[in-house]
C-alpha cells in the first residue's frame, strides 16, 4: 500500500507551525515528509540543529522524513557519499538526490549501514536508473520520486511522466509524485505558482490530482509539494487516496428524479467489458430497479461526459446507467440526468473495462 506525504520547509517557517501541520497531517494518515536542504547557506552544525528538531518531531509521530540534497551540498557540508552518518544523526528516513552522481555512487549509498533510503529523481527521462541498476544496488533502499515545478507551464507533460515512471516500474522501485495544494502559500523557493509534478494538475482540486495518479497505476506514494495545505485538502486527499474504488464527480441535471439519483449515487458501477466506443455501460441498475419508473425527460442530444439513464421507451434497457463517450443523437429514449464535472472529464480515459467506480454529486 502506498503512502501519503507532505512537505515542510523549516527555514521558511517556524517550528510551532511545522509541528501543528505535522500533527494535522498525521491525523489523516500521512506518513511521508519531504524537506529540502538545497537552500541552506549556513554551517553544518546550525543546519543539523534546525532541521533535527522538526525531524525528531516527525519521527515521534511515526513519519518518515526524506531530505532533498545534491552533490554540491555534500561538498558544502563536507559529507562523503560513502558516509551517510550526517543524515543518520539528523534522523532522516532517506535522502533524495535532486541531481545524481554517476550510478556507482548511488548504488553504493543504498548499501549504507543505517538502512537510509536513497531516492532518485524520476523526471529526467535518461537511462539514469538503468545505470544505477548496473552497479547492483540494494533495491530495498532505492526509491524514485518525480520533481515538482514552481513555475507555471514548466511541469511534466503526461507522456513524459508515463515514459519516466515506466522506467522505474520495470524494476519494481517505489515511486512518488507531487500534487499541488491551492491553500498552501510557499515552497522552498521565493516564487511559486503551486508545486506539482504534472503540469495538467496545477489548477485541479487536490482530490482530482490524487485520483488521476492512482488511476495511472504508475505511482505508489503521493506528496503535497507546497505548504501548508488546509485541513479540508488533507481530508479530501486522504479520502481519495484510501477509497476502495475511484470516484467521479457529477453535476446533476436540475430535473433529475429520485429514482435516477438512486441509480447514480446508491450503486457501485461496473464498466461492462464488451465495450462500445459510444457509451460506458453500467448495466446492473436496470436489473435492480426494473420495477421503478423512469419517464422520459431531458432527452436532448448527448455529448461526451453526459450521464445517461434509459427511460421507459427502451423496453428491457429501462434504468440502465451509461456515460456518453462520444456525441450521439437522442431519439427520445434516453434521459440526460447529469454530466461528469468538467475538471474530471479526462479521468474517463483512465477507467478500464471490468473496473468498478462510484459516482458522487459535485456539491460546488
Amino acid at each position: 500500500m502506498g503512502k501519503l506525504g507532505l512537505s515542510i520547509y523549516p527555514e521558511r517557517s517556524t517550528f510551532e507551525k511545522d509541528k501543528e501541520y505535522l500533527e494535522l497531517a498525521h491525523k489523516y494518515g500521512f506518513k511521508r515528509v519531504f524537506t529540502s536542504l538545497l537552500q541552506i547557506k549556513d554551517d553544518k552544525e546550525k543546519v543539523l540543529a534546525e532541521f533535527k528538531k522538526v525531524v525528531d518531531y516527525a519521527n515521534s509521530l511515526g513519519m518518515e522524513v526524506m531530505v532533498d540534497i545534491n552533490p554540491e551540498l555534500f561538498a558544502q557540508l563536507n559529507i562523503s557519499y560513502d558516509d551517510l552518518s550526517f543524515f543518520h544523526e539528523m534522523g532522516a528516513y532517506g535522502v533524495r538526490l535532486d541531481i545524481g552522481f554517476t550510478g556507482s555512487e548511488e548504488a553504493k549509498m543504498t548499501r549504507n549501514p543505517y538502512g537510509i533510503k536513497i531516492e532518485i529523481n524520476m523526471s529526467t527521462g535518461t537511462s539514469y536508473v538503468d545505470n544505477i541498476m548496473n552497479y547492483s544496488p540494494n533495491t530495498v533502499n532505492l526509491m524514485g520520486s518525480h520533481n515538482f515545478y514552481p513555475h507555471r507551464y514548466s511541469g511534466l507533460s503526461y507522456d513524459h511522466f508515463v515514459y519516466c515512471s515506466e522506467q522505474f516500474r520495470k524494476y519494481n522501485i517505489n515511486t512518488m509524485a507531487f500534487v499541488n495544494s491551492h491553500d498552501a502559500t510557499f515552497g522552498p523557493w521565493p516564487t511559486s505558482d503551486g508545486l506539482c509534478s504534472l503540469e495538467e494538475h496545477r489548477n485541479l482540486e487536490i482530490a482530482t490530482q490524487v485520483k488521476h495518479l492512482i488511476l495511472t497505476g504508475l505511482i505508489d506514494d503521493i506528496s503535497i509539494g507546497n505548504a501548508y495545505a488546509s485541513e479540508a485538502e488533507l481530508k479530501a486527499m486522504s479520502e481519495a487516496f484510501n477509497a476502495d474504488f475511484p470516484t467521479l464527480k457529477v453535476d446533476v441535471a436540475s430535473d433529475i428524479t429520485e429514482n435516477e439519483r438512486i441509480c447514480l449515487f446508491d450503486n457501485l458501477h461496473s464498466y461492462r467489458g464488451d465495450r462500445s466506443e459510444y457509451i460506458l455501460r453500467s448495466t446492473r441498475t436496470r436489473i435492480y430497479y426494473k420495477d421503478k419508473e423512469f419517464p422520459a425527460h431531458n432527452t436532448k442530444d448527448m455529448i461526451r461526459g453526459d450521464i445517461l439513464i434509459d427511460n421507459e421507451g427502451y423496453g428491457q434497457y429501462k434504468g440502465e446507467t451509461q456515460i456518453a463517450l462520444k456525441e450521439m443523437k437522442n431519439d427520445g429514449r434516453v434521459n440526460v440526468v447529469g454530466r461528469i464535472s468538467e475538471d474530471e472529464l479526462f479521468l474517463l480515459n483512465f477507467l478500464r473495462p471490468w473496473s468498478s467506480f462510484k459516482l458522487i454529486e459535485n456539491k460546488e
